[in-house]
């Protein structure tokens, strides 16, 4: 079988947004959105804080679906409640998901970043896992929040020159926030476009 992250616009060492669906222990399917760090071609690794269903579905079953998707609904209704059990296939996969790999956790680790905005230690846990399979639905992209936070900082230069110091202030604390997320998980491509936005921000004299 031939499973490559590659082929669904996965890198190594690069983080994409995704929802990952696990089996409660009454047997009803859960669905979390969830990053996913790629850690090789099939292999990822990630870190979910204690106290979270899909963390102690996962350590009890050591397996998990990692869905790829662009839906909005999808990511919303996850996160507020829970997707309907119809929106379920029997092998916890979404039905309408672009592409979705099946994993096994391999590793538990008790790790708490320092740089994290988030000061709890030793309440996350990291784990990594083997990808054992990879369905694609549709051709897609995995998606990594980077560009997103590209189009933002770029449409934001324009306005400078157009808006009070208050509304410049205001822009260059959304910069700072998204060059930092930018640098953490996004793609070269969109580290190079962040680093660019910073020269020409400082050219016009604002201090980063």
């Amino acid at each position: 079988m031939d499973i490559r992250l590659s082929t669904i616009g996965m890198e190594k060492g690069r983080q994409y947004e995704t929802i990952i669906t696990t089996k409660n222990e009454d047997g009803t399917k859960n669905a979390a959105p969830i990053g996913v760090l790629c850690a090789g071609e099939t292999k990822i690794i990630n870190r979910i804080f204690k106290g979270s269903h899909t963390l102690d579905n996962i350590v009890r079953e050591k397996e998990f679906i990692v869905n790829i998707t662009h839906d909005p609904e999808l990511f919303k209704t996850s996160i507020l409640g829970n997707l309907p059990q119809s929106h379920f296939n029997d092998n916890m996969s979404i039905k309408c998901a672009d592409a979705y790999f099946k994993c096994e956790a391999i590793s538990f680790t008790e790790a708490v970043k320092q740089s994290d905005p988030i000061k709890k230690k030793d309440e996350a846990i990291v784990f990594k896992s083997e990808v054992t399979d990879l369905v694609i639905n549709k051709p897609t992209q995995a998606m990594n929040r980077g560009f997103g936070y590209v189009i933002e900082s770029l449409t934001n230069l324009t306005r400078f020159d157009l808006v009070d110091d208050a509304k410049k202030e205001e822009y260059m604390t959304h910069f700072k926030e998204a060059y930092r997320v930018v640098k953490k998980v996004g793609r070269k491509e969109d580290i190079k476009a962040m680093r660019e936005i910073k020269k020409e921000l400082m050219k016009r004299g604002f201090d980063l």
